[in-house]
């Protein structure tokens, strides 16, 4: 059976500046280029998970104008169903401002949500079918909160297995954390979300016990170079990542890329830590490539990786 991954989350186009630093307040840069692309979290975690080995269904809401056509055309390249794409006849597509340092590949980013951020609990719920038939769902905190936590419950009543990536990080209601077999903060995500410092893998080990103590099942930090903190029931450990070295450009959407193909790895059925180190490949590749969408690894270069 081959292993399907459903995911809630908006598609944004990236308007993508780059400049040898990043401006601070009041300042003006003269940048070095720009471009534009296909990004969103949701968007970028569904072809991740495609692009690594997954069937994947994408729930989302997109402009009727340019935009949200670039969407559609998107979906069609990658092979991503689109029966349950909405349009919004008035809101535009989601864009976002993504400014890249070129010396680090560190990023600051602005999104607007726009169409996808009008997407209703019930249009989730009216989607039941799409979730029901995976094996792993995904969703963010792009989309709206409560929109979100209908797509959790539907996952839930239907036995699918959830995975929240807590990003971009705001405060959580109680009720959230039991709906999720897998929450993926990274350290920042995860400060915001215990007011614990997270800068070291023991830091990140106590963040990981109390947002279990919240009721997540499995806490996966994601320390960027410094790897991954996983923490559950069974496990309490640091899985280091891959070093890509000097070739690392771009570290927009690296988050998103261990997202998807972890998704894709335990919708499959790897063991956790197979699973994690999966992602992590996905997301070293990621980093040696510009852009967000654009730099999802393919499943084949993923096991090339793995198997060096």
């Amino acid at each position: 059976m081959t292993a399907s991954v459903s995911v809630l989350g908006i598609f944004a186009v990236d308007l993508i500046f780059r400049s040898d630093r990043l401006p601070v307040t009041g300042e003006t840069l003269i940048g070095n280029s720009f471009a534009t692309g296909p990004g969103g979290k949701g968007s970028n975690q569904a072809i991740a998970a495609r692009r690594s080995g997954a069937e994947v269904v994408l729930l989302t809401k997109l402009g009727a104008d340019d935009f949200g056509d670039m969407g559609r055309r998107l979906y069609e390249a990658e092979g991503i169903s689109s029966d349950f794409l909405l349009t919004h006849p008035e809101v535009a597509n989601a864009a976002a401002v993504i400014m890249v340092n070129e010396q680090t590949g560190n990023n600051a980013i602005i999104v607007v949500p726009g169409a996808a951020g009008t997407i209703t609990p019930d249009e989730v719920r009216s989607a039941a079918a799409g979730i029901a038939n995976s094996q792993a769902f995904l969703t963010n905190l792009e989309v709206p909160l409560d929109a979100m936590q209908a797509g959790l419950e539907t996952a839930r009543q239907h036995k699918v297995a959830t995975l929240l990536n807590p990003a971009p990080a705001t405060s959580l209601e109680a009720a959230i954390y039991p709906l999720c077999d897998y929450l993926t903060p990274n350290e920042t995500e995860a400060e915001i979300l215990t007011g614990l410092e997270v800068q070291t893998v023991t830091q990140a080990a106590a963040a990981a016990e109390k947002l279990r103590e919240l009721g997540t099942e499995t806490v996966i930090i994601t320390l960027g170079e410094n790897g991954v903190y996983v923490c559950n029931a069974e496990v309490s450990e640091h899985v280091p990542t891959f070093d890509m070295g000097d070739r690392v450009v771009d570290t927009t959407g690296a988050g998103d890329a261990f997202n998807g193909a972890f998704a894709t790895a335990l919708a499959e059925g790897q063991a956790l830590r197979d699973a994690i180190r999966f992602g992590n490949a996905a997301a070293a590749l990621s980093v040696t490539q510009h852009g967000s969408a654009p730099s999802m690894p393919h499943t084949a270069q993923i096991r090339e990786l793995l198997g060096r």
